[in-house]
């Protein structure tokens, strides 16, 4: 079998879980974004670990009564968010991580994906009215806690830190200190593929979770 007949066989079987006992407008949302997901893998754009929590993500996001929900959807020329949706005169963005570490980042993991998510909450948290990042079970989230508090309350040392992290990886463009000072997420989804389910959890009471398993990262001190 073929990686393009693998992928769409997997998606078609994750459907037929994530539509059972649905209502027909809700099946056909999701066939749709399942063609769009097809699509965009002949093109070598997505790969299906993503792929299957976006479809799982979406259809949450839909039970949560938001329209026009959309995968890979372009926020200006240079940013891509995963998700995309509308509800009333608000949005969501949400970005989904699966854990991926790049080779050359092998020998800093902790460091380079705290960094990745600092960059990602700066930068895709301007285009919303809601930022969430969605994470599988098995892997937890080392995002800097400065992010779960009011900006108000950001101190500078927090921020100039933050920014020494980012542009350690990412200067292309950089984050800007009121960015970092400004940006904030406001929900964790945790994305269980094997059973279809999203749990939603606040940031703060996530990363106290982090902390108790120990998967922490302290940046400030770095």
């Amino acid at each position: 079998m073929s990686n393009k007949q693998k992928f769409e066989n997997d998606l078609t079987t994750l459907l037929d879980r994530l539509t059972c006992g649905v209502q027909p407008s809700v099946e056909n949302r999701l066939n749709m974004l399942k063609d769009w997901l097809i699509k965009l893998h002949r093109e070598n754009i997505v790969k299906i670990n993503h792929s299957v929590m976006e479809l799982v993500c979406a259809k949450h996001l839909i039970e949560k009564n938001y329209d026009d929900i959309q995968i890979e959807y372009p926020l200006n020329e240079i940013l891509t968010c995963d998700l995309y949706g509308i509800k009333g005169l608000g949005n969501i963005v949400v970005e989904i991580e699966t854990g991926f570490i790049p080779p050359e980042n092998a020998l800093a993991p902790l460091t380079y994906t705290t960094a990745r998510l600092a960059s990602k909450i700066v930068r895709y948290s301007g285009f919303t009215g809601k930022f969430a990042l969605g994470v599988p079970p098995h892997y937890i989230l080392p995002f800097p806690d400065t992010f779960a508090k009011p900006p108000r309350t950001r101190t500078k040392q927090e921020i100039e830190a933050i920014k020494a992290l980012c542009d350690a990886y990412y200067q292309k463009p950089p984050v800007t200190l009121e960015g970092i000072r400004n940006a904030r997420i406001q929900e964790i989804y945790i994305i269980d593929v094997d059973h279809g389910l999203v749990q939603e959890i606040d940031p703060e009471t996530y990363l106290k979770r982090a902390i108790q398993k120990g998967a922490s990262y302290n940046y400030l001190t770095a």
